[in-house]
């Protein structure tokens, strides 16, 4: 997998252009620990420039101005264009995330094309109240206004769904962004940049800039030009963001950590949950927020589930990601690696049983890869039960009863996905309405649509992704009230002075 070194440059007004200080970061294919690119390494003087840059396009531009069949047009564009490319898009993806070249091309891509034609379509849809005489002397209506300038964090581990799902309303609705991806992971969302410009955005609309998280991240969220901060991460970084914004109140929309339960009851098919288990637990390599985390088996199947989901573990393949026969690739980083090899740790210290995996596959002298682990004997106050791994560990817990389980489900600080299996109706719409969880699906864990939100309650954050409710996010109403009498002193004018008329 020898590649020749790619350098990539920041987006800026419509200008592609190198970090002011000229500094750049190699980025590592996480399968091989080549340097496979090199991109700028911005400071704050690069994040003033692109912020200018989009405050200009929206105080001054034409996009927000624009209609919404007019945006839409340039966002349909874009998704053809995106879905020209798919191969090489999904190619560079694989190679810079780690992930599956199938999840990458048969996954992520197609669905943000499916993403970006529903946000196109969609934004013509919104509206407000119907305009009419609330009160006696005039008529009201409701506006519905693009909010300004976004900054939006994208994370590592979907570095290009993640940007779709953010810029794609966004722009949407009439806002210019200024897109911040992590820094191990920023070559698609670079990709993205040249693609909106051929697609026909004005320039200064949409921005791209690379660079450390600390220093850029902290000038996006001080910055008193940009309206909104939009991030997708873990929950601590979403706590920085919420201080640091606190200074301008910007609006903030926070798609946080997760730790979500999957639920399998004595009725459930288990066949069924045990392969849904495997698919759920180690998709993206265990790095996704929607992740199935922790298994709670109700006793009398426990055994049998356990014994199962290590046979099904013992199926996945690891290696190559750029391999279509490959299921399980590399973990991000080396950093990532070291993180979820601590947690095995934990386990074992704290008591659980290692049944399968729990280390690093020895034929693989390069690259971050860790094996499919399966723990057993989990208690709900271990650590491999309360905090998020973000790593193919499935820590499996017993259960007995219903309210049980409901309580200790819930007993999180996170609230983003979860997912019921059990035959019984009554069970899953008692468990649908009392899980504190942003989804709960039944039979099934992970599907999404673009129609449906993404978000989650507690420290999961706040906000949704997708959808309707995701346009609402990147727009603000105003009221507009039209006086209908002509008269020069109105009735209620003695609260202030004089004396009714």
């Amino acid at each position: 997998m020898g590649e020749n070194i790619q350098f990539f440059r920041n987006y800026i007004d419509g200008e592609w252009t190198e970090a002011e200080s000229g500094k750049t970061q190699k980025i590592i294919n996480p399968a091989t620990e080549d340097v496979i690119a090199e991109v700028p390494k911005c400071d704050v003087s690069d994040a003033r420039k692109a912020i200018d840059a989009a405050r200009n396009a929206f105080d001054n531009g034409r996009w927000p101005l624009m209609t919404p069949g007019e945006r839409s047009a340039v966002l349909l564009n874009l998704a053809s264009l995106v879905e020209a490319q798919m191969d090489e898009l999904a190619r560079l993806e694989s190679m810079n995330q780690g992930k599956t070249i199938k999840q990458a091309r048969d996954g992520d891509f197609p669905f943000s094309v499916d993403n970006i034609r529903f946000y196109a379509g969609a934004a013509r849809t919104l509206a407000g109240l119907p305009a009419m005489e609330y009160m006696s002397t005039g008529t009201s209506y409701v506006r519905r206004e693009p909010v300004g300038v976004i900054a939006q964090i994208t994370p590592w581990n979907y570095p290009w769904m993640m940007a779709i799902w953010k810029a794609g309303p966004a722009l949407a609705t009439g806002n210019t962004v200024v897109i911040k991806p992590a820094s191990v992971t920023p070559l698609t969302t670079i990709r993205l940049a040249e693609l909106c410009e051929k697609a026909g955005f004005p320039k200064g609309v949409v921005n791209v800039i690379t660079g450390p998280g600390e220093i850029i991240g902290n000038e996006l969220t001080s910055n008193p030009k940009v309206d909104m901060v939009s991030i997708t991460g873990d929950t601590a970084t979403g706590r920085k963001i919420m201080e640091r914004s606190s200074s301008t109140l910007k609006k903030l929309h926070l798609e946080l950590g997760g730790k979500a339960p999957f639920i399998v009851f004595d009725d459930a098919d288990l066949e069924a949950a045990v392969k849904g288990a495997a698919a759920a637990g180690y998709v993206n390599g265990g790095q996704d927020c929607t992740q199935a985390s922790r298994f709670y088996v109700q006793e009398g199947i426990y055994d049998s589930f356990v014994k199962k989901l290590v046979e099904e573990s013992a199926k996945v393949r690891i290696g190559d990601p750029l391999s279509r026969s490959t299921d399980l690739g590399p973990l991000v980083s080396s950093a990532q690696r070291e993180k979820v090899e601590s947690y095995v740790l934990y386990g074992r210290e704290e008591g659980a049983k290692l049944e399968f995996g729990g280390k690093r596959p020895e034929r693989f002298r390069k690259g971050f890869y860790f094996e499919p682990t399966v723990f057993s004997g989990v208690e709900q106050d271990m650590k491999i039960a309360r905090e998020e791994i973000f790593g193919p560990v499935l820590p499996v817990l017993r259960f007995s009863g219903v309210d049980e389980v409901i309580a200790s489900s819930n007993d999180t600080i996170y609230g983003l996905h979860s997912s019921v299996w059990t035959t019984n109706v009554r069970t899953a719409m008692k468990l649908a309405s009392r899980l504190r969880f942003g989804a709960v699906q039944i039979n099934d864990h992970l599907p999404i649509t673009s129609e449906m939100p993404h978000g989650g309650y507690k420290q999961s954050g706040f906000g949704k992704d997708m959808s309707v409710y995701s346009l609402e996010e990147y727009t603000q109403i105003k009221h507009v009230y039209f006086d209908m009498t002509g008269d020069r002193r109105k009735g209620w004018h003695y609260l202030t002075y004089g004396d009714p008329a």
